[in-house]
């Protein structure tokens, strides 16, 4: 008795289904291990459809459930390779994001233990606070502008759990856009009358200048790479919200971090931000 053919490509679609599901979870598995172990994995993307952003926040999304299930509180989102040169620096050619826990964020005055990281990089960002939520069909920066409740200078310490930094977009957005962690300035700066692409951004290694940029080589303006963020939130069913944090994107160049070194970010116009590090090799 013959099978028809509709049977055969059912059978076949489940299969498919099936093993994209194991893949997806040996995936989460391999980058859950490297943070467990802190030993760098191999890239994910063998593991995943060739350029398969959604498959990859799948991935994403599953890391995030799970750190939230163990206590972890989502406190906003971060935006990732938004400038041109840390586009270079990576071999990636489109932003992404990624999810902030409260688990992320570190103090100014407390050293950040290396050993929480595996690979790290620091880069100087501006961060939005937002006062209400971003959910309207059509988000742009006027609107974005408007639900901010005031901007601070921020470092972002970006970590890859995938070994020697070899990515490509899967591996980052998997990876939750390669997060690690991330510090606050102290000072709250109102938008208005402020030229976020005109902000000049210097970094400083132990006084000396290690990166430079400004709020221009972020999407051409830092206000336009939020608006992205929040449409593309809202598109996949987790829109930015009132109190969240948005890291916007670096202002120049990351720089590698290694034990005993002491950063000191200024962004004209927003203000300044300080993250120093001890602890295990990195």
């Amino acid at each position: 008795m013959s099978v028809p053919a509709t049977t055969l490509d059912a059978n076949a679609n489940a299969n498919a289904d099936a093993n994209a599901d194991a893949n997806a979870a040996e995936a989460l598995h391999r980058l859950s291990a490297a943070r467990a172990t802190r030993q760098p994995c191999a890239p994910v993307r063998a593991l995943l459809p060739a350029g398969d952003v959604d498959a990859a926040y799948a991935v994403q999304s599953a890391w995030v459930a799970g750190q939230q299930a163990a206590g972890a509180r989502i406190v906003g989102r971060k935006i990732g390779l938004t400038n041109p040169l840390v586009q270079r620096q990576l071999g990636v050619d489109q932003p992404d994001f990624g999810v902030l826990l409260d688990t992320m964020q570190c103090r100014t005055d407390v050293p950040i233990d290396t050993a929480r990281t595996l690979q790290p990089k620091i880069e100087t960002e501006i961060a939005f606070v937002l006062a209400r939520d971003l959910t309207s069909a059509a988000i742009d920066r006027d609107e974005v502008a408007a639900a901010t409740a005031y901007v601070v200078a921020a470092l972002e310490i970006v970590d890859s759990r995938i070994a020697e930094w070899d990515i490509d977009i899967v591996d980052t957005v998997a990876d939750n856009a390669s997060s690690g962690l991330f510090v606050l300035g102290d000072r709250h700066v109102d938008l208005a009358g402020l030229d976020l692409p005109a902000c000049r951004m210097t970094l400083l290694r132990a006084g000396g200048v290690v990166s430079t940029g400004s709020g221009a080589d972020c999407l051409g303006d830092p206000l336009t790479a939020v608006a992205w963020l929040a449409t593309t939130a809202r598109d996949r069913g987790r829109p930015l919200r009132a109190g969240e944090i948005v890291l916007s994107g670096a202002l120049g160049p990351m720089v590698p971090v290694t034990p005993g070194d002491s950063f000191h970010a200024r962004i004209s116009g927003v203000g300044e931000v300080r993250a120093s590090f001890a602890g295990g090799a990195s």
